[in-house]
């Protein structure tokens, strides 16, 4: 339950959990969560997973489906929101609650979020793993051209 505190995403029950209002967004999630990642992890040829953030007003879990890529043993998501002016909720909320939960096929485990950095060697790194997401799912290079944002890379790295 929300206090005005920071509420660890571990000790968050399903029942504390909203998933995005999206119609085939929520339906995916349905179908991911009902079959145990089974069914929906593959969405339209590529890899999906299930984010929960922790809504950074509220402090009620969200949760969302992406696409996502990889960087060694972490995971990658792109915060294009289809390349709107804005980055999308879930973006800002890991900003400031990077303790985050995540479902690949049937396993959950929680996750700190990081933005990939934009200069530099990392910069260069950065552009790598957006070449890779754009393999992935093109539409990422198309949302790039629709918005004057840079569009954020968010590294998934296991909590230890």
């Amino acid at each position: 339950m929300w206090h005005g505190g920071v509420v660890s995403m571990s000790r968050m029950s399903r029942s504390e959990i909203i998933d995005s209002p999206t119609g085939f967004v929520a339906e995916h999630i349905k179908t991911y969560v009902e079959s145990n990642g089974t069914e929906g992890h593959i969405w339209r040829g590529v890899p999906t997973l299930l984010l929960t953030t922790l809504g950074r007003r509220s402090g009620v879990g969200r949760r969302t489906a992406l696409i996502y890529g990889r960087d060694g043993d972490d995971y990658v998501i792109v915060a294009s929101k289809g390349g709107s002016p804005t980055n999308p909720l879930w973006y800002e909320n890991l900003v400031l609650a990077p303790e985050v939960t995540v479902q690949v096929g049937a396993e959950i485990f929680t996750c700190i979020a990081s933005t990939y950095a934009e200069h530099g060697t990392a910069g260069e790194h950065r552009q790598k793993i957006w070449d890779s997401l754009v393999a992935i799912w093109p539409g990422f290079a198309e949302y790039q051209t629709k918005t004057d944002r840079r569009i954020p890379l968010v590294r998934l790295a296991r909590k230890s």
